[in-house]
């Protein structure tokens, strides 16, 4: 069964992916680019207070994560 995904801020949300090596590499407007050594994949994350569970899902996808391992680095 899924686990419900909290609503947080673009920091946690950053510093949660940042423990798994991604990094910031860039900031195009009020979006970060992280970039993973290895990983073909750019997460693109908007600086709001609230980032939505649907687009954190979609990030979390992207990671080639599942829900519990980001929130195992969420909390």
């Amino acid at each position: 069964m899924s686990q419900r995904l909290p609503r947080g801020s673009w920091r946690k949300v950053v510093r949660a992916f940042e423990k798994e090596d991604w990094r910031v590499t860039r900031q195009r407007g009020s979006h970060m680019i992280l970039e993973k050594p290895g990983c073909e994949a750019t997460l693109s994350i908007p600086r709001h207070d609230t980032i939505g569970p649907g687009l954190l899902r979609s990030l979390i996808r992207d990671a080639g994560m599942t829900v519990e391992e980001f929130l195992e680095l969420y909390r």
